[in-house]
């Protein structure tokens, strides 16, 4: 009793991370305004063109349609709240909304790494299974694949954020970071914190080096098919196929281990800020960017729904 007590003193959160810019404010708030609008529409966009495109109905594109809900979900926990507090003297929080948006956002980071292993796993089933990919990537497999993906998100971030309510900070408020997160939450707390930090490094095995583990297994099969093909213009074009997505494997683990595993000798809340930024605002902008780059099918059908609004508003029978 005395430790929930001593958790219901804190009422707020007070965040640091942009405590020594303060001139600096209303650039960053324009500059993730308008990152959060691009990725709010780029992802859109990718999600919608899945939809109403019938040469993007294939396995690949209902996952990255998954991929892209995921990127409008997880900047849209965290940058509102960012973008308020960069107009505040005093960035806060109340303790729900802090333990809402730590739950929120691991069940999507949770999420998305699962879904790119799934993702990874879909690419090696096209390129070393092509005669079998049909019947492995079949709506009774790809459902329950991306299904499971957000359940096993939601169940990680259950366990951590039910653990993080039975934490005493006894007046403790001031969080070094920029969102409400495990770790920075574990830095200012009083009580004993070995049940959460065990249960973080088992999440960090299971949820994070696990599926980057299968991705990796996955290209290495990939690319020793690749590497049997005799024609260079054939293994260019079947690595051209998943070059989008190893890109965004790239870019969101490189990330997540750069914002959780880094050396605790190495801290410094500028550092801290810099890469909870880099992490939480534009990797979910760049993957749209990087599929309707990178891929034809996408650009094509993009290329055909502006065309078709084209000759719509051209017809002369329409008003």
């Amino acid at each position: 009793m005395e430790s929930v007590n001593q958790t219901l003193q804190v009422t707020e959160f007070l965040f640091l991370g942009f405590s020594g810019m303060p001139r600096g404010r209303p650039f960053l708030f324009l500059l993730f305004l308008a990152i959060y609008l691009i990725t709010l529409v780029a992802n859109s966009m990718i999600f919608l063109l899945i939809q109403v495109d019938s040469r993007l109905h294939s396995p690949m594109y209902y996952f990255l349609s998954h991929l892209s809900c995921l990127d409008i979900c997880y900047p849209s926990v965290t940058l509102p709240n960012i973008l308020v507090n960069l107009l505040r003297q005093e960035p806060t929080i109340s303790y729900n909304e802090c333990m809402a948006q730590m739950f929120l956002l691991m069940s999507f980071a949770g999420t998305e790494s699962t879904l790119l292993a799934v993702m990874a796993y879909d690419r090696y089933a096209a390129i070393c299974e092509p005669l079998h990919y049909s019947q492995l990537m079949s709506k009774e497999v790809r459902v329950p694949l991306a299904t499971a993906s957000w359940v096993w998100g939601l169940l990680n971030s259950a366990i951590h954020t039910a653990l993080a309510t039975n934490l005493a900070f006894c007046g403790a408020n001031k969080i070094h970071h920029i969102f409400c997160d495990v770790p920075p939450l574990l830095k200012i707390a009083c009580s004993d914190t070995y049940v959460n930090e065990m249960a973080l490094h088992t999440a960090t095995v299971f949820v994070g080096l696990s599926p980057f583990l299968l991705v990796v297994i996955s290209y290495v099969y990939i690319l020793s098919t690749i590497l049997k093909i005799r024609s260079s213009t054939g293994r260019r074009k079947t690595f051209s196929t998943c070059a989008a997505h190893l890109t965004t494997v790239i870019v969101y683990f490189g990330m997540a281990n750069l914002n959780y595993n880094r050396p605790s000798a190495d801290y410094s809340l500028e550092v801290d800020t810099l890469v909870s930024t880099l992490y939480c605002i534009p990797t979910p902008m760049l993957n749209p960017l990087i599929y309707s780059l990178r891929n034809k099918e996408v650009k094509g059908a993009l290329q055909k729904l502006l065309g078709t609004q084209e000759k719509e508003d051209a017809s002369p029978g329409k008003q």
